[in-house]
């Protein structure tokens, strides 16, 4: 009886000695091989352009494995790219192995045998695996778990992948599915206090950069960091870059892949006034009123942007605005024009191409002549105005009624009031001063100049 407590004893010892907390354990290394590639990741080209294709050659390609799924975030899918530092190109390699982190580890390197094996091309993405069959149609799925040592074998050299630093501004879809890093990135305000994903739901969050280009972050559900809060700070990611939809998004291997310690970027200014910005021609043809326009010019010699600047005009003798435009989105290139019409196929008919905005009938570029026009910056201040508002502009020094009204060219400031001196103005029956002469479109007009 004692011999069999004693052996009970040693058994439940060996039991809890053998048991761990978690992922973090050695494993036996795998057999490595000294098999030498005979194709190179661009070579996949000539095999698919697209559709699934059978691999029938011996062919063995090389690469560096730069996914990991020891936390989750990476399921069924082990990323590959060409070379360990600089890479041009990645696959996706689609495994049904669990824990695939344990045979394969993070930065190896790895010979691929891929006869066999299915490929084909998703976009600008190459995918091996074995195959799916789905109502007859042909796709590549996860290749079996026995077979995935029979493909992928580990390379006796030594090696030691390297992130490539890069920009938002910079990334192109030539480098999907290889390791990149990005520097000053921050999820954006309006997802603070979230989490990096909803349970069991693959989430996408928004990082951006201080020039305001943004990128999203995929993360799976499952991820063992999936409920973790986004970090507030700003940082550095180390990231897969995928496509998905078309669309250049990152992953990341684990939560260690962000390194936030920095402070947030300074709000970006996007609102701003000046006098630069002006009307410079208002047009009402004689002889068409589908070739109505509004002209701002900016005299400046920088590009200004219209964000919450606004176009108000008051119908004759009104002191409410009768129809409003939003600029915001715009901009105008120095020494330019940005011009505005209420009928943009009628105005690319008659003058020979497109107006910067498209608007419709009895918006503010729809005026008869007798209206009044105002330009508002972001803060509600008068930059800009044509006319005198509440007053009607029918046979005064502000009616350009079948004509037009146009600045003088030694103007070069806004005026936030209404100044006639500034003006050349035709119309058919304006105050003196004003020239009764009717204009014709195209041939009176000047849209996109000054």
């Amino acid at each position: 009886m004692k011999s069999k407590k004693h052996i009970i004893i040693i058994i439940c010892t060996l039991l809890i000695l053998g048991c761990v907390k978690d992922k973090d354990f050695d494993t036996p290394k795998p057999e490595c091989t000294d098999l030498v590639s005979n194709i190179s990741f661009k070579d996949l080209e000539t095999i698919t352009t697209g559709a699934i294709v059978k691999i029938q050659d011996d062919l063995i390609i090389e690469g560096y494995i730069i996914s990991s799924d020891i936390e989750n975030n990476f399921f069924g899918t082990i990323y590959i790219q060409n070379k360990e530092e600089n890479p041009t190109a990645g696959i996706q390699f689609l495994v049904d192995l669990r824990d695939y982190y344990l045979q394969y580890k993070l930065g190896s390197k790895v010979i691929i045998k891929l006869k066999n094996l299915y490929l084909a091309k998703k976009g600008n993405v190459f995918v091996v695996g074995g195959v799916f069959t789905s109502f007859g149609n042909q796709s590549v799925g996860r290749l079996p778990s026995l077979q995935v040592q029979e493909h992928i074998y580990t390379s006796c050299s030594a090696t030691k992948i390297t992130s490539t630093k890069t920009t938002l501004e910079n990334l192109s879809s030539s480098v999907t599915n290889t390791l990149i890093k990005l520097d000053n990135l921050e999820f954006i305000d309006e997802e603070l206090n979230t989490t990096y994903a909803i349970s069991k739901e693959e989430t996408e969050r928004t990082l951006k950069d201080c020039q305001g280009n943004q990128i999203k972050l995929v993360t799976s559900g499952y991820a063992d960091f999936a409920t973790n809060i986004l970090p507030h700070k700003n940082g550095n990611v180390t990231a897969i870059l995928i496509e998905d939809d078309n669309e250049l998004k990152l992953k990341i291997r684990s939560k260690a892949d962000l390194n936030f310690d920095k402070d947030r970027c300074p709000p970006i200014v996007t609102e701003f006034t000046s006098t630069s910005i002006f009307f410079s021609e208002l047009a009402d043809p004689d002889n068409n009123i589908g070739a109505r326009f509004i002209e701002l010019y900016n005299a400046s010699d920088k590009r200004l942007d219209l964000n919450n600047w606004k176009i108000n005009r008051y119908t004759n003798a009104s002191t409410d605005i009768s129809s409003s435009l939003d600029l915001t989105g715009y901009s105008i290139d120095a020494k330019s024009t940005l011009v505005i019409s209420p009928n943009a196929d009628e105005f690319t008919n008659i003058y020979g191409f497109l107006p910067d905005i498209g608007i419709g009938k009895n918006s503010v570029a729809d005026s008869n002549g007798d209206d009044n026009l105002v330009l508002v910056d972001p803060f509600g201040t008068t930059i800009d105005i044509f006319g005198v508002v509440g007053e009607d502009g029918s046979t005064t020094n502000h009616e350009f009624e079948d004509g037009k009204a146009q600045r003088k060219q030694n103007i070069n400031v806004s005026s936030s009031s209404y100044n006639f001196s500034e003006w050349l103005i035709y119309n058919d029956t304006g105050d003196n001063g004003t020239i009764n002469t009717p204009q014709n479109a195209p041939d009176d007009f000047s849209p996109g100049e000054r």
